[in-house]
């Protein structure tokens, strides 16, 4: 998932408006806002990895075909 992802100035703003309001969540404390947020990401990261793993496997099962009454992958 390493992407480089360049924002216009409308976005640049919207991200900076969510980041001010996240810190207010924390009091004020950044350092606490980055760590939750940090942890939050790998929350998120093994739900996708999760996610991604069931698509896989149902492809896999999707290519599998009956060929002269045999299935193969």
């Amino acid at each position: 998932m390493d992407r480089i992802v360049t924002l216009d100035s409308r976005q640049e703003a919207a991200l900076q408006a969510i980041a001010d309001r996240f810190i207010a969540l924390h009091k004020g404390d950044a350092v606490k806002a980055l760590k939750e947020m940090i942890v939050l990401n790998g929350h998120l990261e093994e739900r996708l990895d999760a996610m991604e793993g069931s698509r896989r496997a149902t492809r896999q099962e999707c290519t599998c075909q009956k060929v002269k009454g045999r299935w193969t992958a």
